[in-house]
């Protein structure tokens, strides 16, 4: 008998874990950073390959979450790459203390 999972159980959020963001259960690896490989133009499979602790069906998991929460995903995604945005001007656009 082969072993059946509950593919509701794959992505879960937790306070206390990358602040309450979506990840792969078990794991630590976010939602979001799935997201970010797949935009740039991974496929499912390659970005499986490279985090070698997911599985194929981890990796859809979590696309199929973004695809059924994507606003919500989007707004995350933006306000991240604001904020590292702000932070690198602040970092590298000031003049250092004479």
């Amino acid at each position: 008998m082969s072993t059946v999972f509950d593919i509701g159980a794959l992505i879960t959020q937790e306070p206390g874990i990358h602040g309450g963001r979506p990840i792969i259960a078990e794991t630590g690896v976010t939602v979001q950073r799935i997201v970010v490989w797949y935009k740039l133009g991974l496929m499912p499979e390659e970005i499986a390959e490279r985090i070698g602790h997911l599985s194929l069906a981890q990796v859809y998991a979590a696309l199929a979450y973004y695809h059924a929460n994507r606003e919500a995903v989007e707004s995350e995604i933006a306000a991240e790459d604001a904020e590292h945005e702000k932070l690198a001007r602040e970092h590298y656009l000031t003049e250092p203390a004479q």
